[in-house]
């Protein structure tokens, strides 16, 4: 049996690894638990005592068999239960990932399966970050970010990279969210930050903000 922290480590390995090729470093690790290197050092070994990961100190960490099983499991039930908040209960899209990581650990098969189907079996959570199938598959996106789009070029908002609230409660201020559409204006040569059109609005991004949103080209 593992417990509520070694699952969090598990989903949080798993998350990084689905934006990255290769293995997932320590730091990375902690950057998205919010903890100290060290600490992450000590439940590593945990979890690879425990047959959950492949772990070597200075080379990174890669899920085992048994370890991405769990860790995807708990990453469905985490963006189901986001979308259920969102679209049922009307939390805003930077409210959810607090509550769902709640809701993330509870342990009813069942229960996870019937909100799959009661939301219509839905294929991107409110951040529009993938949700796993009950047998485990991804479904795949065609986006960009923001950040690689050429000058003149239209899309429409399909997720986020990042769904910090300090970053989402940002994007709502600036009248982003998912289903909007944008228009790359210019890149500025100096710092690749970025004038935008939002339909009737012209907004000026960072390229940090730009890169965490993931946009579906308009032909």
């Amino acid at each position: 049996m593992i417990t509520l922290a070694e699952e969090n480590y598990l989903k949080a390995i798993l998350s990084i690894s689905l934006n990255k090729d290769g293995k997932v470093s320590t730091n990375a690790i902690a950057h998205e638990i919010g903890t100290s290197p060290a600490s992450v050092s000590d439940m590593l070994k945990k979890l690879q005592d425990k047959k959950l990961i492949k772990y070597k100190k200075y080379k990174g960490v890669e899920l085992s068999k048994s370890g991405k099983t769990k860790a995807i499991n708990i990453l469905r039930k985490h963006r189901l239960w986001e979308t259920f908040l969102v679209n049922k209960l009307a939390f805003s899209w930077g409210e959810v990932h607090d509550v769902a990581e709640q809701l993330e650990h509870i342990k009813s098969e069942e229960l996870v399966n019937r909100l799959d189907t009661f939301l219509g079996f839905p294929q991107f959570d409110p951040h529009g970050e993938p949700i796993p199938t009950k047998e485990g598959n991804l479904p795949k996106s065609n986006t960009v970010p923001l950040n690689e789009l050429k000058t003149g070029t239209k899309g429409k908002v399909m997720g986020v990279t990042l769904d910090e609230t300090s970053f989402l409660d940002y994007l709502t201020r600036l009248n982003i969210s998912i289903g909007t559409e944008i228009k790359v204006l210019e890149t500025i040569r100096f710092d690749q930050s970025l004038i935008i059109k939002i339909e009737k609005q012209t907004q000026h991004i960072s390229n940090d903000v730009a890169k965490h949103l993931l946009i579906k080209i308009k032909n």
